[in-house]
């Protein structure tokens, strides 16, 4: 394991593509916030399972047109790393979903941001990955813009929503640093394995509340959506990204998520963050767009052993 400490070798070089994909994974996930907010008469629990439902269909249906073979079986007996990512995949949804149902949007986004400080941790102890003085600078302005932004609007929701996005960040983060610790596999059953883990609890807990398992159709449409396009895309350009991204430069990147989310919010249904929070979310954006630039600029170019994205 690597020396704990910020890295003095020379600057990582990402390529641009990298940086524009990682970029758009957050963007594109972020417009699941919109379809999750206008489906108004079903729950968490009722959304969760049919966004899941769509995730499956579609990454099924691809794997299929492609000559591969079910991929659900694979999740669960490919040891514990994958079966840890599916369940951390499933920790960042449920727990983000649930937040967005009972709390702000903004809260929701600017909680999930802290994203990358979990990473840091993970990646640590787990990896042993060295921090450059970009990630290292990246990190420390992201979390000033954190800061300014929950202190002006943490009272803003409900606190079990609060909760539940910042749990969303940890489980977000224990996946990008799965998918790290071993580049050479193939993680396409993660969104299979997860998405059946929830089709599952959703459809227990729905059960138990005695709430019908199938919403208004246009609830049942925007779940579909939301998890047959939005999540299967920005899944597949985050996997695709993190071939040549290390896994806390790419939870930074996918922060974009979190500046967007309450942007589509308030251009759709007019809620607005506070003052604070849009400071804040300047701030964070600023580290997004400076680190993908700075770690574009020409120097030492490190391979990375490809990551097989979701749906390649």
């Amino acid at each position: 394991m690597a020396e704990i400490g910020i890295s003095p070798a020379p600057v990582i070089r990402i390529p641009v593509w990298s940086s524009v994909m990682a970029l758009s994974a957050g963007i594109t996930w972020s417009l699941g916030a919109v379809t999750t907010v206008a489906a108004t008469e079903s729950d968490a629990w009722q959304y969760l399972l049919w966004r899941s439902v769509a995730v499956l269909v579609v990454v099924e249906l691809l794997a299929r047109l492609r000559g591969r073979r079910s991929s659900l079986k694979t999740a669960y007996t490919s040891g514990w790393l994958m079966v840890t990512a599916c369940f951390s995949l499933f920790l960042a949804s449920v727990s983000f979903i649930y937040a967005l149902k009972t709390t702000t949007a903004a809260n929701t986004a600017f909680l999930a941001s802290i994203t990358p400080l979990v990473a840091v941790v993970l990646a640590r102890v787990f990896l042993g990955e060295r921090l450059t003085k970009v990630t290292v600078g990246a990190l420390m302005l992201a979390m000033i813009g954190l800061t300014v932004m929950v202190v002006a609007d943490l009272g803003a929701g409900r606190m079990s929503g609060n909760v539940a996005a910042m749990m969303s960040s940890v489980g977000f983060a224990s996946y990008t640093v799965c998918i790290r610790a071993d580049p050479s596999r193939d993680w396409s059953p993660v969104l299979t394995g997860y998405a059946a883990l929830m089709i599952v609890v959703c459809a227990a807990v729905t059960w138990t509340t005695g709430r019908p398992f199938v919403p208004s159709g246009f609830d049942l449409g925007m779940a579909v959506v939301h998890g047959g396009i939005l999540i299967v895309v920005g899944t597949y350009l985050f996997n695709v990204a993190s071939r040549s991204i290390p896994a806390v430069a790419m939870t930074v990147f996918a922060q974009t998520e979190t500046v967007f989310v309450p942007v589509w919010i308030f251009l759709v249904f007019g809620e607005k963050p506070g003052a604070a929070s849009l400071v804040g979310a300047a701030i964070i954006l600023t580290a997004i767009v400076g680190k993908a630039v700075l770690d574009a600029k020409p120097g030492e170019l490190r391979p990375h052993r490809a990551v097989p994205g979701a749906i390649e």
